[in-house]
C-alpha cells in the first residue's frame, strides 16, 4: 500500500505519516514534505524516483505524471484498469494526504505583488485533490489535518486495511475534498477579478466556516458563521470578550448596529432592533450619545443591540445599567466599561408545533376551533418577517404586523388591517410578549385567544393581563423569528 503525502501545512504530519508506516503503507512525498519526514528518520520516496522523472520548472512540475494519477485514478474492479498499470509498471496509490499553497494568506498580507500571487496557486495539489476524490471507492483522501488522528486510529486497528474506513466515510472525506478545492479555486477567481463581477457569465462564492452560533433564527435551528477569506473587519471576525455564544439574529443586529455607527465621524451610539435603528444620536460625550439614542424608543430598546463607533467609556457603561440589551459592539472597552459590562446578566424554521404540548396559562381554555386557528396563524406567522403578530379567524389571516421594532406597534398595525375582523380573532406572536401592554391592546381589539412562546420575565402580567380582559393564551414554548 502507498500513501501519497504533500502538504504545505505541517501541521501533525509526521505523527500521521508515522502511523501509516506503523500500518504498512509505503510513503511517497515530495520535496519540502518528504524532507520534513526524513528529518525525524522516516522512509520516504521521493515522488521524482516514482514517476523517473524529475522536478522541472521550479516546483511548478512533480505530480502531474501517468505513474501518479494513474496509480490514484485506476479502478481496483475494472480488470482492464489492473492490466494497463501492470504494463506501464503503475502501483496503485491508496492514500492521498495533501493541503495546498497558501495562496488566500499571501494575497491578504501586506505588499503583495501579482508574481507573488501567481506562485502560490497550487495546479499539482488539487489536481490529486480531485484525483482521489473522484476515486474515493478505492482511494481515503485527506485535505484536513483535523482528520489524521481518527484515520490513523482506524487504520492502525485494522493493520492499514482501506476496509477499516467506511465507503460512507471515504465519500465524506470526497465532500471535504471537492468543497476545499472548489473554496481554493473560487478565491483565486475572485482575487483575478479585480471585482467585476456583475459582467462574469459564471459566479461562485466561497466562504470558510469561522465558528458556530449558539443557534439560527429560532433556539430549534442550527447557525453557523461562514466569512469570506478575501475580506477583513467587520462583526463576523470580532472578538467576543464575554457572554455567551452569539445567535444568528445576534450576529445579524450587531452588523447592523456596527454599520449605522460607522456612517459618522462624530462619536455615535444606535440601538438596533430586528435590525433596524430604533435610537441614533451623535454626541461629542458618549453617555450622552448613548442616552439619546435609548430615548429615541425606549420601547423598542428593551432586548436590542447597542452599537458605538468609539471605545466605550465606563461612564457609558453605567448609564446603561438597568437596560437588558443582547449584544453591545464597540471598536473597544475601556477597563472599568469591560468591569461594568461583565456583572451583567444575559440570556430553516421546519419545526411542527403540536397542539397537544402547548401549556394553558389562563383561566380560560381556547376553544377546539380557536386551537385550529392558532395553529394555522402559527404557519403563517413562521414565513413573516419580525416581531410578527398575526390575526385569524376561521383559517383565515384577517390581518398581520410585522418588521417593527417593537411588538406592541406590530398588534396595532394587524388589529388596523383587520378592522372589524379581529373581533373574535385568535392572535400569534412570533416571541414573547416582554410587558402587558400587546396583550392588552389586543383584547381592547377584540382579539379572543393568543398563542405565544412565553418565557419573559414579565410572564405573570401578561397572564394577568388577558385575565382581566378574559382571553384565552397558550404558551408553546417554541420561538418563529424571521428576520
Amino acid at each position: 500500500m502507498k500513501a501519497l503525502l504533500s502538504t504545505h501545512s505541517k501541521r501533525g504530519l509526521v505523527e500521521f505519516a508515522s502511523s501509516l508506516r506503523d500500518a504498512g503503507f509505503e510513503l511517497v512525498s515530495t520535496g519540502g514534505t518528504g524532507a520534513a519526514l526524513r528529518n525525524v528518520g522516516l522512509p520516504v520516496t521521493q515522488v521524482s524516483d516514482l514517476t523517473g522523472s524529475p522536478e522541472i520548472l521550479g516546483g511548478r512540475v512533480k505530480t502531474l505524471h501517468p505513474k501518479v494519477h494513474g496509480g490514484i485514478l485506476a479502478r481496483r474492479d475494472v480488470p482492464e484498469d489492473s492490466a494497463e498499470l501492470a504494463e506501464h509498471a503503475i502501483d496503485t496509490i491508496d492514500l492521498v494526504a495533501v493541503n495546498l499553497y497558501p495562496f488566500i494568506e499571501t494575497v491578504t498580507g501586506s505588499d503583495v505583488t501579482l508574481a507573488d500571487a501567481l506562485e502560490n496557486i497550487d495546479i499539482g495539489g488539487p489536481t490529486m485533490i480531485r484525483a482521489a476524490a473522484k476515486n474515493f471507492p478505492a482511494v481515503i483522501v485527506v485535505v484536513d489535518p483535523a482528520d489524521y488522528e481518527w484515520l490513523a486510529e482506524r487504520l492502525a486497528a485494522e493493520g492499514g486495511s482501506l476496509a477499516s474506513v467506511t465507503l460512507e466515510e471515504r465519500r465524506g472525506l470526497a465532500h471535504k475534498a471537492f468543497q476545499h478545492v472548489a473554496l481554493y479555486d473560487t478565491t483565486i477567481s475572485q482575487y483575478l477579478s479585480d471585482g467585476d463581477t456583475m459582467s462574469a457569465a459564471e459566479l461562485t462564492f466561497g466562504y470558510a466556516r469561522s465558528k458556530g452560533l449558539r443557534y439560527g433564527e429560532n433556539p430549534h435551528q442550527q447557525g453557523a458563521v461562514y466569512v469570506d477569506p478575501l475580506a477583513s473587519g467587520g462583526i463576523v471576525r470580532a472578538e467576543q470578550l464575554h457572554g455567551i455564544e452569539m445567535s444568528f439574529t445576534n450576529i445579524l443586529d450587531a452588523d447592523a448596529a456596527w454599520r449605522v455607527v460607522n456612517e459618522f465621524s462624530e462619536p455615535a451610539a444606535t440601538v438596533v432592533k430586528h435590525t433596524n435603528p430604533c435610537g441614533l444620536a451623535v454626541h461629542e460625550d458618549q453617555p450622552t450619545a448613548y442616552r439619546r439614542a435609548f430615548e429615541g424608543d425606549s420601547v423598542s430598546a428593551f432586548g436590542g443591540i447597542v452599537g458605538f463607533n468609539r471605545t466605550l467609556t465606563a461612564a457609558t457603561a453605567e448609564a446603561m445599567r438597568g437596560v437588558l440589551f443582547h449584544v453591545i459592539v464597540a471598536p473597544g472597552y475601556e477597563d472599568g466599561a469591560l468591569e461594568t459590562l461583565k456583572k451583567r446578566k444575559q440570556t430553516l424554521d421546519e419545526i411542527e408545533e403540536d397542539p397537544d404540548s402547548w401549556k394553558v396559562v389562563t383561566r380560560r381554555s381556547p376553544t377546539k376551533a380557536q386551537l385550529n386557528d392558532l395553529a394555522f396563524a402559527i404557519k403563517a406567522m413562521k414565513h413573516i418577517r419580525s416581531n410578527s403578530i398575526v390575526l385569524a379567524k376561521d383559517n383565515t389571516l384577517v390581518g398581520m404586523g410585522a418588521g417593527q421594532p417593537n411588538r406592541v406597534t406590530s398588534v396595532h398595525l394587524a388589529l388596523r388591517v383587520a378592522g372589524e375582523k379581529a373581533r373574535g380573532s385568535v392572535l400569534a406572536s412570533d416571541a414573547f410578549f416582554p410587558f402587558p401592554d400587546g396583550v392588552e391592546t389586543a383584547g381592547e381589539g377584540g382579539v379572543a385567544a393568543v398563542s405565544q412562546p412565553g418565557g419573559s420575565v414579565q410572564d405573570e402580567k401578561v397572564i394577568e393581563a388577558a385575565d382581566r380582559l378574559d382571553m384565552a393564551m397558550v404558551f408553546t414554548g417554541v420561538r418563529h423569528f424571521k428576520h
